[in-house]
């Protein structure tokens, strides 16, 4: 077998081989299963890195999320034939063990299981702690499920300042990249943060601090800042109205509330983001009808289940 060769990661004929090589207890067959490994490694460390990025919201769906999931796997499998060292420290470490343990290159093979799923948009659906209350992972699988499950919250927020739901929800998606960079706290619990509001003097809650894109005088520049943390999602959604509603800088955009876009242009003049696309990239998601879409089916289902 070539264990030089790069392969695609719906190459499932090359992983039996590799099995067959490791019966045999080949030196090669031990290099490719590191190989392997340094791979799946590889892909792991793409995938923690989609999840830490805002991501771009116009990009968000699932079909751009399969096709970025099979690019990063494909470009694991090529990074890790250059190495980046793990895989020649396993096989040093692994060297010595098979000396006295032949069956050591077996357990290295991951049990006979493909390395890389087939189901390459499951792949990249994210695991997050639980909460009593909707979880993170339950709003990041997909724009759909997004709205979904936060309709309800959004609804309640909404009718407190007279906004459709659909432009809280559309804020909320660009702001977290449709659930999956929600700002997380240091031991990996969410801080239900939809609006990404910023922990000023004015809050005394908890906080988590993030590394942040801000634009000043039109530069783009990383900051790091601290941000409110919420136990639910819902507290988010009710915390942001009590945002708009404490502060006179939005007095305006309160006074927009029956057009969405126009309400996101009025925030975005008040000085509520820095990135000056804020509102005319809301305005494209809510464009896209996604919302819109997920919405009805919301009403539809509550409706059956009334009837």
């Amino acid at each position: 077998m070539n264990t030089n060769a790069t392969h695609a990661y719906t190459d499932f004929q090359s992983l039996s081989a590799l099995k067959a090589d490791a019966r045999e207890d080949s030196a090669g067959a031990l290099k490719a299963a590191a190989k392997q490994f340094e791979a799946l490694f590889l892909q792991m460390m793409l995938k923690s890195m989609r999840e830490a990025s805002e991501g771009d919201p116009m990009f968000d769906g699932e079909q751009a999320a399969m096709y970025r999931d099979m690019y990063d796997k494909q470009l694991s499998l090529e990074l890790s034939e250059k190495g980046i060292g793990l895989a020649e420290m396993l096989v040093k470490q692994l060297q010595q063990q098979t000396s006295e343990k032949p069956e050591a290159i077996k357990e290295l093979n991951m049990s006979s299981r493909p390395l890389i799923s087939q189901r390459p948009y499951a792949a990249a659906q994210t695991e997050a702690v639980t909460t009593p209350n909707t979880t993170a992972t339950e709003i990041a699988a997909s724009p759909e499920d997004f709205v979904s499950k936060l309709w309800p919250m959004a609804e309640k927020a909404a009718a407190r300042i007279g906004v459709a739901p659909d432009a809280l929800l559309a804020q909320a998606a660009l702001e977290t990249g449709w659930g999956k960079a929600v700002i997380r706290n240091p031991d990996g619990q969410s801080s239900h943060n939809l609006f990404n509001i910023k922990a000023d003097g004015r809050w005394d809650g908890e906080s988590v601090a993030k590394s942040t894109l801000e634009y000043r005088e039109g530069v783009a520049a990383k900051e790091v800042a601290r941000f409110r943390a919420y136990a639910s999602f819902e507290e988010s959604f009710s915390d942001y109205v009590d945002f708009l509603q404490s502060n006179p800088r939005y007095a305006e955009a309160l006074q927009q509330t029956g057009n969405p876009k126009e309400f996101v242009r009025s925030l975005q003049d008040a000085g509520y983001a820095t990135d000056p696309a804020y509102a005319r990239k809301i305005g494209q998601i809510l464009d896209r009808g996604v919302i819109t879409s997920a919405a009805a089916d919301v009403k539809n289902t509550a409706q059956r289940t009334l009837s």
